[in-house]
Parts: structure tokens; sequence; C-alpha cells
């Protein structure tokens, strides 16, 4: 068995992985609490953006956490086809548990359905990418940590999606964002401790793409989005603030319907420097 190291560059690459985690869920949580407080084509775009800024927060966590990966005796390339399959599985499951709870009457029934497709996606993402591995050797999966890493994916995402649902503070949606990146970190890495690897030493080229030339610079190009997304929400107003906005403009605008019923002798006594009419 080849050895496995998991933080190849130290702290660097598991705290970069919870930070861009944390990131996708508190941008994805405040953009579905502006869902919910919208409607229409409104609440329809606030819904895709929660559900691929929480999609490629976990896909950027999981690869942020890979190139920190490697394996004693043998090289590792990625599947490319394979990898972007997973970005687009992790952003389009999400997505239904998403919208599973935006546009759902019963919440509870809403809520266990879409934290349980959201899991599962979540999930399906991870393996997915690493299915993405190549290297020389075969992967093994200990069944109880996979089942393991399962739960707790379906667990963070029926809470997040909860913490959507009932948090609404800023405070406090920052709280479970940090929260959720835990635990999506917590699932990474107990589907990596699943992992090992029998090593077939060869000089064989092996095909796909390195970490440098694909990896990093789609994880670096997908957390710009996030920070620019989250810039913008930051800056986009909520509805109180646009009811605000708009009771405020009422109130200081003057009122065209407004009709001057004065006698005219009252209006020139008034306007001395007006020429009274002949």
């Amino acid at each position: 068995m080849g050895h496995l190291d998991h933080a190849a560059f130290g702290w660097l690459t598991p705290l970069l992985s919870y930070a861009m985690a944390c990131i996708g869920a508190a941008l994805g949580l405040r953009c579905t609490v502006r869902a919910l407080d919208a409607t229409g084509r409104s609440r329809r775009n606030w819904l895709l953006t929660a559900a691929s800024a929480i999609g490629t927060g976990i896909w950027t966590m999981h690869f942020v956490a890979m190139l920190g990966f490697g394996v004693t005796g043998t090289d590792i390339r990625f599947d490319v086809p394979l990898t972007l399959l997973s970005l687009v599985i992790a952003m389009g499951v999400v997505g239904v548990g998403v919208f599973a709870v935006g546009h759902g009457r019963d919440r509870v029934r809403s809520l266990l359905i879409g934290g349980l497709t959201t899991g599962i996606g979540v999930a399906s993402m991870h393996y997915m990418g690493m299915a993405a591995l190549r290297l020389h050797g075969t992967v093994h999966y200990d069944p109880v940590f996979v089942a393991l890493s399962v739960v707790i994916a379906v667990v963070a995402a029926t809470a997040a999606l909860w913490a959507a649902l009932n948090i609404h503070a800023p405070v406090a949606v920052a709280l479970a964002s940090l929260v959720m990146g835990l635990a999506v970190s917590s699932m990474h890495y107990t589907g990596m401790f699943a992992v090992s690897v029998e090593v077939v030493p060869s000089s064989a080229d092996l095909p796909g793409a390195t970490v440098m030339q694909f990896i990093f610079p789609l994880a670096v190009g997908l957390g710009s989005y996030l920070f620019i997304t989250s810039a913008f929400v930051a800056l986009s107003p909520t509805a109180g603030e646009r009811a605000a906005y708009a009771s405020a403009e009422r109130l200081t605008e003057p009122d065209e319907r407004a009709v001057d019923v004065a006698p005219a002798g009252f209006r020139a006594a008034r306007d001395p420097l007006r020429t009274p009419a002949p």
C-alpha cells in the first residue's frame, strides 16, 4: 500500500479549503434568504445564485484540499471531463435541494427532501472527483467511512437549508456558514480516510492533467467568482431596504395631484410680485 499524504503543504490547503467552503455556504445562505423574501423571476434568480454559490464552494473546497493530496510511489493526474462533471453535479443537485426549499409549501417535507438530495449530491460530487484520479495503482475504499461521509453530507446539507429557512440575521448566517464549512470539510476528510491505494510501480505516462495544469487554475477562477458574487450580494439592497427607499421617495416627492383652489384675490395678496390681471 502506498503512503497517503493529505496535507503535503501543511495546514495551508486544509485552511484554504475550509475558507472556500465557508464563503460558498455564507453566500448561498444569504441568497436563499433573499429568495424567500422575493417572488417570481427575482426568487428564481436568487435561488440559482444560491445553488451556484454552494455548489461552487463545495467543489472548490474539495479540489483545493486535493492540492495537498499525494501518494508515495506514484504521480497523480486528473481526468478533465470527469472533474468538470463533478462540478456540474455539485451545482445541479444543490440546485434541486435549494429549489425544493425555496418553492415547497410544506417546509418540513421540503427541508427533508432538499437536505437528502443535496447531501447525496455533495457525496456524489466528492466520489466523482475521486473517480477522476489517475495514478499507478488501484484505489480501495473502506465502506464504513464511505457511509459515514454520506451521513455527514446529508446532515450538513439539511442543517444548512434549515439555517436558510430560519436564520436571517447577518451575524447568525455568518456563524451558520462557519459550521457548514466545518461540516463539509469533515465530510471530505472522512471520505479521504476511507481511501487506500495499492501502488503498482510503472514508468508509463499517466493520462489526464496535473494539479497545476488544471485544478489550480480552475479553483482560482471559481474562488474569484465566489468573491465577486459575494461583493455583489453585499452591495445589493434587500427587499426591506428597497421598500424603505420607495417609501422615502414617496414622502419627499411633491404631490402633482394637488389643486390650488384658493381665490384669485388671495393668490395675488400672497404673491406681491405677481402682476394682477386686468
